[in-house]
């Protein structure tokens, strides 16, 4: 198999899985105990906290495990507009964030809430002051995702936190770093985000562990689960530990090579668009900046008919986000581009397992599907 579909999730290394394994088999006991395998737990699970919050430049007492990205995006949009209820119901976001972030917004529109979604030009890009524009006195949350799950675009949320700061001090800002987190460098303590909401599983972690991270400007948060006081009492329920430490080896990893590995994604990158661009009809969808995502379109072929036949000859690509189960992606949509190069839009993304031989293989399967096959749009 040639998996060339990591922004839609990473293999498993076996480092991580040994470590959670042993948390599962041997180090078992809940962290809430008060005898010493509890303690022990607690002590690694500080441990763990640490380490996802080292890589994140922050304190280890701002980080929350949560289930998922999704999980923290919903958080992060309910602690924000829950702190500035008072500040008015006007949010800003983007035509091209995540499904996570774009259905909340829709149901808060039901409660009464304003949405200004900025639309991105023809390549997925939006500068800082169209979305600073769109802010006003009443603006409670800005949520702009810090990079493009589909096209791979870097958003300049520093930059908009520094307009924030002069125009509407109160206003918030989150920003879904899941396709960010250790694949472009950045740091919460000099991003000037609030919140930021991190996946595993993107990184070579676990599924079913996320984190967000609640920086100094969020006061008196309201808990997302009451209970038992787990996650500094905001998120009671036992800790699941063994993704826990799912999360913190992978990170460990990360950091052990990340220059190589961001490095090696970017040649990855560069190579793959060199040789793609070869192949007739097809064309470049965005200019995303990121190393592991690049969006390209067959013009006329369909998207998700490509991407059946690759997966019968054992290469995974996708056609945007996995998370639509194969519905029209709203970020496309959003580039307005025309039917024929929408309709053929298809997205690798890359990891660093990925080989040059997968690219060529990827690139040899896409010539004949379009040497093989009539257009069909």
């Amino acid at each position: 198999m040639i998996y060339l579909d990591h922004a839609a999730t990473t293999p498993l290394p076996r480092p991580v899985a040994d470590a959670m394994y042993q948390v599962l088999t041997e180090e078992f006991g809940n962290p809430s105990a008060q005898y010493a395998l509890g303690r022990t737990m607690a002590e690694r699970v500080a441990a763990w906290r640490k380490t996802v919050a080292d890589a994140l430049d922050c304190p280890p007492e701002a980080l929350c495990f949560t289930s998922c990205g999704t999980e923290g995006d919903n958080w992060a949009i309910q602690a924000a507009l829950w702190q500035n209820r008072r500040v008015g119901k006007h949010i800003v976001t983007t035509a091209v964030e995540h499904s996570a972030i774009l259905q909340p917004c829709q149901w808060l529109t039901q409660q009464g809430y304003e949405v200004t979604y900025v639309a991105p030009d023809s390549k997925g890009n939006i500068p800082a002051e169209r979305i600073l524009a769109a802010v006003r006195p009443d603006t409670a949350l800005v949520s702009v995702m810090l990079v493009n799950n589909e096209l791979g675009t870097i958003y300049p949320i520093r930059e908009i936190a520094q307009g924030l700061k002069a125009k509407n001090p109160q206003t918030l800002l989150h920003t879904d770093a899941v396709q960010g987190f250790l694949k472009v460098p950045f740091s919460a303590r000099t991003l000037g985000a609030d919140l930021i909401s991190l996946s595993a599983h993107k990184i070579g972690g676990p599924k079913g562990i996320g984190a967000l991270y609640l920086g100094p400007r969020m006061k008196n948060v309201k808990p997302l689960l009451p209970g038992g006081g787990q996650e500094h009492g905001l998120r009671s329920g036992t800790e699941a530990t063994a993704q826990i430490a799912g999360f913190a080896k992978a990170v460990e990893l990360r950091m052990e090579t990340l220059s190589e590995t961001l490095s090696h994604m970017a040649e990855i990158k560069a190579y793959a668009v060199e040789q793609l661009t070869a192949i007739p009809d097809l064309v470049l969808v965005g200019d995303g900046e990121a190393p592991h995502i690049l969006a390209v379109s067959l013009v006329g072929w369909p998207s998700q008919n490509i991407v059946n036949d690759l997966s019968a000859q054992g290469i995974c690509i996708s056609a945007g986000s996995a998370c639509h189960q194969g519905k029209p992606s709203q970020v496309v949509a959003a580039l307005e581009l025309p039917k024929k190069v929408a309709g053929g839009v298809i997205r690798l993304s890359f990891g660093p397992e990925t080989t040059r031989e997968d690219i060529d293989a990827c690139a040899a399967a896409l010539l004949r599907h379009h040497d093989s096959r009539f257009p069909m749009l």
